[in-house]
This record gives structure tokens, sequence and C-alpha cells, in this order.
């Protein structure tokens, strides 16, 4: 039998004890059990661990404490949509689901309700759009610029020609998997490359078809949408046909320590795209093992600092509490509204030297939202594992999207959205 909302509510509120006083939500919709179980643990306790050290160090966010109630979805979009149900009337600020697929439910109801849906790296790519989508954020890239920056990549490591290559993308069949085809088809007809696809049905145990016919068709380059179990199989499958691994390249969702463990020192040289930096010696992690992990206040087991998804939840979070204290600034206040926290969004100015002050130099490029553009700066780096150090190191400096291809595909994207939806675009 299905938990009311209430019952979810309150069962968020106790898996996750919040500050007495607390006057800041920012709900955790985590997925600590199911298939993802693997990667979204290490993403919900960075998440929820970096409010802890504004909480223990900072005193909170403006002198207000932050409440992360808990809920559990399992990546399964109907319990995503309970948790968001039975969080909202907790006057939350920001939503974070971790799930296109929740994500797509959560958009028209975060419309009505006025709650802010942030998605860094995942969910609607046209929600880029601010001037159709008030309510979403997905800064600092997105799905579409991930296609991209990895062309632009392979464009370098082939003298700037792509044409006559062969290009396959492995992608898991579902909402997520399927967001970045249609740029890479539109960049296979600007830089004359053969693409094919390669669904694989979630959550991914079983792929063997799919690398036989890469064997078969022996693709010059394999992009990999994955996530969860899905990546490691991809990654072993790719060892068992010796496909040279530099020429393996997965989003930013199957590129973690997870993914390229099980397949041992095999793993050397695949690649992965990041929209932020890796490793444990940023100076806040510093402070997180002073504040949060040395006292026993942090989320989990505590041996995921510094660790890929980890860094990712925490730079979420980050994010977040940037934009809640932007808000108090506009609004002259600490115990800010769902709609303030909206404003603080959209006017969010994240330089280079405020990312120095949050112990993140060079963690991130620079945000710099305005009413119409939630998207950022649409950039990311290619990273490549080191079976020998177990660490993952950047092999390309940022690279940007191409705004030429992606700026009328988002345009086209979110005017079908507004039609749909009866939405005026705003921004004039």
């Amino acid at each position: 039998m299905k938990k009311s909302f209430a019952a979810l509510a309150a069962a968020a509120l106790v898996a996750t004890a919040a500050p007495a006083l607390a006057d800041l939500t920012v709900p955790n919709l985590s997925y600590r059990t199911g298939s993802y179980a693997a990667n979204g643990i290490p993403y919900a306790d960075g998440f929820a661990d970096y409010f802890t050290l504004l909480n223990e160090r900072d005193g909170g966010i403006g002198g207000e404490m932050v409440a992360v109630p808990e809920c559990e979805t399992a990546y399964n979009t109907e319990k995503g949509v309970e948790c968001y149900e039975g969080t909202k009337g907790q006057a939350a600020l920001a939503y974070n689901p971790l799930s296109t697929g929740i994500t797509y439910q959560l958009i028209p109801k975060v419309t009505a309700d006025h709650h802010v849906l942030y998605t860094p790296g995942y969910g609607r790519t046209s929600a880029a759009n601010g001037s159709v989508f008030e309510w979403v954020f997905n800064y600092p890239a997105n799905y579409w610029d991930g296609a991209s920056v990895a062309v632009k990549y392979l464009l370098d490591q082939s003298g700037g020609d792509l044409s006559g290559k062969k290009i396959a993308l492995v992608y898991h069949n579902s909402a997520y998997g399927k967001e970045p085809i249609r740029t890479l088809e539109e960049l296979a007809k600007k830089h004359g490359f053969e693409l094919s696809l390669l669904p694989v049905d979630p959550p991914g145990q079983e792929q063997k078809s799919q690398w036989l016919q890469i064997r078969r068709d022996k693709p010059d380059y394999v992009l990999m949408w994955g996530w969860g179990v899905m990546n490691q199989v991809a990654i072993q499958e790719a060892v068992n046909i010796r496909f040279p691994m530099e020429n393996f390249i997965g989003v930013w969702w199957s590129g973690s320590e997870n993914d390229v463990g099980p397949a041992g020192d095999k793993a050397m040289g695949y690649k992965s795209i990041s929209f932020h930096g890796v490793g444990d010696e940023f100076p806040i992690y510093a402070d997180l093992k002073q504040y949060v992990f040395d006292p026993g206040k942090a989320a989990g087991a505590g041996d995921n600092l510094g660790n890929v998804l980890y860094s990712r939840g925490m730079y979420a979070a980050m994010i977040i509490s940037e934009a809640i204290r932007t808000a108090q600034e506009m609004a002259g206040h600490s115990a800010v509204t769902p709609e303030e926290v909206r404003e603080g969004f959209e006017n969010l100015n994240l330089t280079q030297e405020r990312l120095t002050e949050l112990g993140l130099p060079g963690f991130a490029q620079e945000i710099h939202a305005t009413c119409a553009d939630h998207g950022g700066p649409g950039s990311a780096m290619i990273l490549q594992w080191d079976s020998s150090t177990k660490k993952w190191s950047a092999v390309s400096d940022w690279i940007t999207s191409d705004a030429d291809v992606l700026d009328p595909l988002i345009a086209e994207d979110s005017a079908a959205f507004a039609a749909e939806s009866g939405i005026t675009p705003r921004c004039n």
C-alpha cells in the first residue's frame, strides 16, 4: 500500500535530522535503494554534507539554519512525484531530484506551485530558455552541451575533421538517454560523421548484442549516456571486445569511480565529460573533514569525500546555497520565500573570486544567470581514468558547446513547450 503524502513528508523529516529552528528548507530527493543506489548514495551524501557544513561552520546561510529533509525516490518517477507533493508544503526553496524522468513530471508542477527546480547537467535541455521555463534552471551545462563538447573534443583528436568517421551512441533507453540524440544527429550532418544508435534497456545488465554490433561495425569512437550498473557493464563489454578505451567517452553520469572500478586495470584510459573539477585537494574538503566528518555528522559512511558523484552533489548544494544567499541580498531579509529564491537563481553571479572564497578555486566555470539564460556557460572538460592511481585527471581545457547548433534546437523545443502549455514567453 502506498504511503500518503503526509506520511512521506514525515518519513523524510525523520530520515535527516533538521537543525533546531531551521527557517530554510531544501529537500533532498535521493535514492539510496534500488538499481541506481550505488550512484545515488554518494551524490545524496555530498548534497546533505554541504548544507551540514554551512550549518556547523557558518550558522547556516545569512544566519538562517538549513533543514534538508530526505525523501527516498529509488529513481522511480512516481515516487519522486510523491516526494515532491509530500514536501512542498514545507516552504521548500528548491528541488534537485537527480532524475530526468522525475524532472519532466515536475516541470508543470513547480511552474504551477512556484517552486524552483534545479537540474544541473540533467533534465529537460530546453529549460535553459528562461523566457519559457521561469521556474527551472539547469546551469552550468545540459545534455546537448555534453554531446557537443564530446564532438568538439573528437574533432580536435581527429585533426579537425570527422568526415567519414563512425561514432556510436550507447544510451540508456529512457528520456535521459535519448536527450542527446537530436543534437548528435545535427552534429553528424554538420561534420559528416556516421552516427549509429544503440539503446540499452534499463537497468542495463544485458548488453551483449550492442557490443557485438560495435565489434562488427568498428566505429572510430563510442559515446555513452548511461547510469548505474549500465556503465559498469558497458565498460566491461568494451574490454571484452578490446575496444580502445581512449576512444570511449561517457557523459558526466557515466564517469564515476563506481563505473570504472569493476573493470580493474583494464579500464585504464576510459574518458568522461565533467562540468566540475575532481579530487579532494580543494580547500573545502578540509572544512568538510573538520566540521562534518570528524564530528560524526556526515550523511553517509564517510568514504566518498572527493569522489566524482560526492563532489557533484556538493556542487548542486553549493549552487542552491549561493542562489539563496543572492535572494537574501536582493530581498533584504534572511528568511526568504520560494519566489524570492527563484529571483536569486535568476540573478546568480558566481565568479571565480567567489568560488575561491568558497574553497573551490577553479572547480567550475563562472555562472552569470539572467531572465533568459537559465542554462549557463555550457562548458565542460574531458577527464581520463588512470587505473594505477585510481584517479581521474583532466586531459582537455574547458570546451564550450557549439551555440550555432544548440541555440536553434533549444529555441524550437522551448517554443513547442510554450505552445503546448499556453505559456507566453517573457524576458522581452
